[in-house]
């Protein structure tokens, strides 16, 4: 299932970065601090476009992590945008979108295509090894990870050229909202989000999970 839920998110990314919004405001600062439009779209593609290479790569031969094992040893959730991985991520983003937004959709649109070929025939037990990480995720729940990352940054590039936020399909949102209470509940415990849900006058100033 969660394969399908990725496409199906994957293409209403594609059809946000079409919007004719996201070329006129291409070289303007986005809504996230130290992120041009460009960008930022550049970091939303490429939630599909890394996904290939993934499955082209062998399986490690190492057994997967969880999901909240990934999250944890993932340094970018610090909250320094000016770390050296941080930094990184937004120039991998430019560097996606250097070619131009016509021919990144072209690009995202192609790798999309292919995976919605790939993905359906991958063994249910098929295991990948990140690119950016010594360690292995089930393909499952990689692409989870991927899914929560097109949840958030649609939301994101959607405010920073000021059109709707596109609706994920309710299962899509609904698996994006998990992960993230989850790694919220790991990151700040069950009484904090038990209290942001339920009692104001006692809610933590803060539970965010990324």
């Amino acid at each position: 299932m969660i394969r399908q839920l990725y496409l199906s998110s994957a293409t209403v990314a594609t059809t946000l970065m079409a919007d004719p919004a996201v070329a006129r405001c291409w070289a303007a600062p986005s809504a996230l601090r130290k992120f041009r439009v460009s960008g930022l779209a550049g970091h939303l593609a490429g939630q599909i476009l890394q996904v290939v290479p993934v499955l082209d790569e062998q399986p490690p031969g190492t057994r997967p992590i969880s999901l909240i094992d990934h999250y944890r040893r993932s340094t970018w959730t610090d909250g320094d945008i000016d770390s050296a991985l941080n930094t990184g991520i937004r120039d991998s983003g430019e560097q996606l979108a250097a070619v131009g937004l016509a021919r990144l959709n072209e690009q995202t649109g192609a790798a999309l295509a292919e995976l919605r070929q790939r993905l359906p025939g991958e063994p249910a037990d098929r295991v990948i090894q990140l690119p950016w990480g010594p360690w292995a995720l089930s393909l499952d729940d990689f692409l989870a990870t991927r899914l929560l990352e097109l949840a958030v940054h649609c939301d994101d590039l959607a405010v920073s050229v000021g059109v709707a936020t596109p609706a994920l399909p309710q299962p899509a949102l609904e698996t994006a909202l998990d992960l993230l209470c989850r790694w919220a509940e790991s990151r700040h415990g069950a009484t904090a989000l038990l209290r942001t849900f339920s009692r104001a006058e006692r809610a933590p100033a803060r539970i965010a999970a990324l």
